[in-house]
């Protein structure tokens, strides 16, 4: 009995020891967090531990746009204990970010994306943070997307969209049948990005390299996520040896890794025997003045295939969408393309996509309304900034929420603010 009376007493003071030290641990992380608070910004304060991390499980940009009524345009949360500031509104994107672009031109760097999904092939010029390779990329890509460049991209873009409408009309047998449009879609924007930067096209939605990279960069853009990885904000978290989180992570870069080498090899081989296209990746191999390493090339590359997938496909997807559930829009549209192309024609020439005031204004409006991430790419400060008397420090982290800042559909709008008379325009 003494000795079963001895080892309760030691269990229960190893208990004690360890709850205090939890408890301890806990308190000195609260004063931790609170010091790392933005001074004199509002917002709220969160749990222990994870901050604003439950709070935002669901859906972070709507929650934001709502704690923007409370907290007004920008406030601070805090995600574990680092501290993020959110803006809600145009105008204060316009006054933080549009006057303090130099000093927001940087990207923070998180666990899970940059350390484990990236660690071979390397980020995007989108979610890299600032240093001399981002300049070079960001000039090279600048280079290969500037105007007079996507004029050379037209015919690409034409064919892509006549397969697009023909895959719609052949799945869905001519309009009588209900057809979920996300392949065809998808394949639209993959074989354009693939086309633009490699020089060859995914042709059907059937080809295993299809199913492959819409798969493999769909989970890619979850690991990327600002609100998805709690071990990007609580380091011990990272310590688990079970960590499937970190293991998914790892699998996706390695299947990654094998169709950016299958694609390099292919254009590769194409430009050693003379037969390749233009295309991005081969003007800056034969650029002698870009000066680029590899590891900067597979940046662009992943730029643009993972940029492309994202913006493409969610813009053409809520597109359908909305003309899905207006018809009006789509009566309007229609009449208004048939004031300048007859029945015998339905699709206008590649060359002349601006001639339709209605269609240039819907297309633009859809661009303003519905945006390609809910939560922007987040921004990190590379000097001091100062809003509103408050003095946002160097290195913290900034989220737009382009969620908020957009939240009424009308094409007349870009009539008058694009440029394009709204005579012939109706909301």
């Amino acid at each position: 009995m003494a000795l079963v009376a001895l080892h309760t007493e030691k269990a229960l003071a190893l208990l004690n020891i360890s709850f205090g030290g939890l408890l301890l641990y806990i308190l000195v992380n609260e004063l931790i967090r609170a010091k790392a608070r933005v001074a004199g910004l509002k917002g709220p304060r969160g749990l222990p531990l994870v901050g604003n991390l439950w709070d935002i499980r669901v859906n972070a940009a709507e929650q934001y746009r709502k704690w923007a009524a409370v907290f007004g345009d920008v406030y601070q949360i805090q995600l574990g204990n680092i501290p993020v500031v959110v803006i809600n509104s145009s105008a204060a994107a316009k006054s933080i970010i549009g006057q303090n672009s130099q000093a927001l031109s940087s990207r923070p760097e998180f666990y899970t994306f940059h350390k484990v999904v990236s660690n071979t092939a390397g980020t995007t010029i989108g979610t890299s943070p600032y240093s001399d390779s981002l300049k070079r990329r960001r000039k090279a890509a600048a280079s290969a997307l500037n105007r007079p460049s996507v004029q050379t991209y037209v015919k690409h873009l034409d064919l892509e969209s006549h397969d697009f409408i023909r895959e719609l009309y052949t799945y869905g047998h001519a309009g009588q049948t209900a057809v979920d449009p996300m392949p065809m879609i998808q394949r639209l924007s993959l074989s354009l990005s693939v086309t633009l930067n490699w020089g060859t096209r995914i042709i059907s939605q059937e080809e295993a390299l299809f199913a492959e990279i819409t798969e493999v960069e769909e989970e890619i853009s979850r690991f990327r996520s600002t609100t998805g990885n709690l071990q990007d904000y609580i380091p011990l978290l990272r310590l688990n040896p079970i960590n499937t989180h970190s293991s998914k992570a790892r699998e996706m870069r390695r299947r990654r890794d094998v169709y950016l080498t299958a694609l390099n090899k292919g254009l590769d081989e194409r430009i050693a025997a003379g037969t390749s296209t233009p295309c991005i990746q081969a003007n800056v191999l034969l650029d002698e003045e870009a000066k680029l390493s590899k590891d900067e090339l597979t940046s662009i590359s992943l730029t643009m295939l993972s940029g492309g997938l994202d913006t493409v496909t969610t813009t053409l997807a809520w597109l359908v969408a909305l003309l899905a559930n207006r018809p009006d829009i789509q009566e309007k549209a229609l009449s208004e393309i048939r004031a300048y192309y007859g029945e015998d024609r339905p699709l206008c020439d590649a060359e002349d996509d601006q001639q339709c005031r209605y269609i240039v204004a819907l297309v633009r409006e859809t661009l303003r309304y519905f945006t390609v991430l809910r939560l922007a790419l987040p921004r990190a400060s590379v000097k001091d900034i100062v809003y509103n008397g408050v003095v946002i420090p160097n290195g913290t982290v900034v989220f737009l929420n382009a969620w908020a800042c957009n939240m009424e559909f009308r094409p007349c709008r870009l009539g008058r603010s694009g440029g394009v008379s709204t005579g012939a325009l109706a909301s």
